[in-house]
């Protein structure tokens, strides 16, 4: 609701910049046992999940062999892209054990 203050996470609140969205929506599912997220559970998620790799491979292929410290920071920036997208389309992250979070 516009103008109330934001509940801390010991109020039942996330650390989020946006609202997360409902599972009906996301893209990736939150894992049951861990932190992050599974395999993509919609379309759009399987999209950016395989262009995430395909950039990878291109990258491994084409860069790898003459620039290994290039191919790195090519896959640091690939990665984190990669979770700030699971973070903006998926599930809440969390630690959970089961169907319980810790």
């Amino acid at each position: 609701m516009p103008g109330s203050p934001a509940r801390s996470p010991e109020q039942g609140g996330h650390r989020y910049l946006a609202v997360p969205l409902p599972r009906e929506t996301a893209w990736f599912y939150a894992k049951s046992y861990g932190w992050g997220w599974g395999l993509p559970a919609r379309w759009e998620g399987w999209v950016c999940l395989l262009t995430y790799l395909t950039a990878i491979a291109l990258s491994a292929a084409g860069v790898l062999p003459r620039h290994p410290k290039l191919f790195a920071a090519i896959t640091g920036i690939l990665s984190a892209l990669l979770v700030g997208i699971c973070y903006w389309k998926g599930e809440p992250p969390k630690w959970r054990w089961g169907g319980r979070p810790l």
